[in-house]
């Protein structure tokens, strides 16, 4: 799994194939994310289980179970055994312990984080300060730090708010009811959005966002699988893609670190690639091998990609005719703590 981040290119891209196989998650995936810094990988799967993986050796290096919260949607803080992970079980009207700062290195709570009275639907970190935002069917945004129990800050939306952080920490975007995407100034949020974007011609709700790592593209994915690349300056639409329908699964997209090509999961159970200074070219399609993903995500920093349904697949450059590696699981597995 040695795939340290080169320039890509068509090529390397129509090359990807699968190089490591986890099967053994007792449920859907619900969520995934890879560290900033660090050759770590982390999932949250309906079996209640919080997974840590070493991507360069395609390793299993932790498992702990969380039954009485669930494992939901999850990212990674700034400390490599660290994460937040929203809850699934036992949410109530009070939103107590909605979010919950977890250790993996000693399998604690660190603190909890009280407020959302419904699922959390988008959860993301500032990439440069401890503050992270999680947004919710309770049609709130909520932004926190991880210092500090209590919210920081409240945004009331109408619909399904989607948020995410631009790659330095400036801006962040919301998407909500109607295809508007709000923009605001993390400094000064409380201000109001500096600039408002619309997906024109899709009402759909936008279910998950992503700016390229140069902060010039904005990724849309749309309940109904449509993909959209829009200019994160002035939100014109560079590219649109309309994939098969998936009935039960939000597909997920993701930028390749170099901002020039987009993946994306299908309802057919592919996955495709397209290149974005070509527009509309499609670069590639492969058969995923496990169905409709539910999450996908191309590491920061290596020639590689993660995606997933009830099956982890780490994928690379496939420069032999290898078979992929069935990785066992036999990592050290822990219940929750019972703080948790």
């Amino acid at each position: 799994m040695k795939t340290p981040m080169t320039q890509l290119d068509d090529e390397t891209v129509r090359s990807m194939a699968i190089g490591a196989v986890f099967p053994d998650f007792g449920g859907k995936i619900n969520s995934l994310d890879f560290h900033r810094k660090d050759d770590l990988l982390v999932t949250a799967s309906e079996d209640d289980s919080v997974r840590l993986y070493d991507i360069a050796t395609a390793k299993l290096l932790k498992t702990t179970f969380h039954k009485k919260h669930g494992a939901d949607r999850i990212c990674f803080t700034h400390h490599p055994s660290s994460v937040i992970c929203s809850s699934k079980h036992n949410l109530d009207a009070t939103g107590a312990e909605s979010l919950r700062y977890l250790s993996m290195y000693d399998n604690r709570c660190l603190r909890y984080f009280k407020g959302h009275k419904e699922r959390i639907v988008s959860l993301c970190m500032s990439p440069v300060n401890d503050s992270f935002m999680s947004g919710s069917l309770d049609h709130t945004v909520r932004i926190w730090d991880l210092r500090v129990n209590a919210c920081q800050g409240i945004l009331h939306l109408r619909g399904r708010p989607t948020v995410a952080y631009d790659q330095q920490g400036l801006v962040f975007a919301v998407a909500m009811e109607g295809g508007a995407i709000k923009l605001f100034d993390s400094r000064s949020y409380d201000k109001g959005p500096f600039d408002t974007f619309l997906v024109g011609g899709d009402t759909a709700e936008v279910c998950d966002i992503k700016f390229s790592s140069d902060g010039k593209s904005m990724l849309l994915t749309t309940t109904n699988n449509n993909i959209y690349i829009l200019d994160a300056y002035g939100g014109e639409k560079r590219c649109g893609y309309s994939l098969e329908p998936s009935p039960n699964v939000i597909i997920e997209a993701t930028f390749t670190p170099d901002g020039q090509y987009v993946v994306s999961g299908s309802g057919d159970g592919n996955l495709h690639a397209w290149s974005i200074n070509k527009r509309n070219e499609q670069v590639a399609c492969w058969n995923s091998h496990i169905g409709v993903p539910s999450c996908l995500k191309w590491a920061p920093r290596r020639a590689m990609f993660a995606a997933a349904s009830s099956v982890l697949t780490f994928w690379i450059p496939n420069d032999s005719n290898a078979e992929p590696t069935r990785m066992d699981t036999e990592a050290g597995v822990e219940a929750e703590h019972p703080s948790q």
